[in-house]
């Protein structure tokens, strides 16, 4: 006597490599959305650059004090009074220290924004690994 082997067992294993496929395709098309960059093209290193904040950047201390450009700031208003117009009602920059708590840059945020400023930007250190 001959077994035969059902149609039905060999679907599965069709629909899995279909499945499989079409994956592969997705992610294909997927991953070459962004075009490459030139291959001619060599980038800039900047492993030793001096760290500095920016210009009209506020500092924030870890035990609260304010700071710009190196010098200490009596107050969120006096460091607003020491900046140009242009940047007093744009996005404002702040440095914080990693060991600032997050109630106190959350409440000098508010104190900046109060006066007029577009916003807040928060320079952070972005990690490479």
């Amino acid at each position: 006597m001959v077994r035969r082997k059902s149609a039905a067992r060999k679907e599965p294993t069709i629909a899995l490599i279909n499945v499989v496929f079409l994956m592969l395709i997705f992610f294909m098309i997927a991953g070459t959305l962004a075009p490459p960059l030139d291959s001619d093209l060599s980038l800039v290193e900047t492993s030793g650059l001096e760290a500095r904040e920016p210009p009209d950047t506020l500092v924030i201390h870890p035990d609260g004090r304010l700071s710009l450009r190196g010098r200490t700031v009596e107050s969120v208003e006096r460091f607003l009074a020491e900046l140009p117009e242009d940047v007093r009602h744009g996005a404002i920059r702040v440095v914080p220290d990693r060991e600032l708590p997050a109630a106190d840059l959350v409440r000098i945020g508010g104190e900046l924004r109060a006066p007029g400023a577009v916003g807040v930007l928060v320079v952070t250190e972005r990690a490479l690994q």
